[in-house]
């Protein structure tokens, strides 16, 4: 919560610090119809990432995304920590677990979406990085 989110554009004000704001029913929107869109999010120092936690309004209606995890030390040479694939998230949960491989040394993140079957944008309310 309260990271440094960043991202290569978004629909209206839906900006990157909202994935970051500990608000779930604010969010990051990507620009419509324009996928790829990477949301990328600085750490603050080097962590080791076990798992992600990704959230949506809880009220919104189901969808599928696609994204593609990535870790990096510095922000400038990327890995790829999970490889692209779809998410469900359920109307009225709206939440959805990432397990990573324990990667030590991350300081960023970047999610690329690639789709979403409930709009044509990236979506993400909050973006919640765990050790374990």
């Amino acid at each position: 919560m309260g990271r440094a989110a960043s991202d290569t554009g978004h629909s209206q004000g839906y900006t990157a610090a909202h994935a970051t704001d500990g608000q779930a029913g604010t969010y990051w929107e990507s620009s419509n119809n324009a996928f790829p869109q990477p949301l990328t999010v600085d750490l603050g120092a080097e962590r080791t990432v076990g798992r992600l936690v990704l959230r949506l309004p809880a009220a919104w209606g189901g969808r599928t995304q696609t994204l593609t995890v990535l870790g990096s030390g510095d922000g400038a040479g990327w890995s790829t920590l999970k490889a692209s694939a779809a998410y469900a998230f359920a109307e009225g949960v709206n939440t959805v677990t990432i397990p990573l491989p324990a990667t030590a040394g991350v300081r960023h993140l970047r999610l690329t979406f690639t789709a979403n079957t409930g709009w044509p944008a990236g979506q993400v309310s909050e973006l919640e990085a765990y050790s374990s």
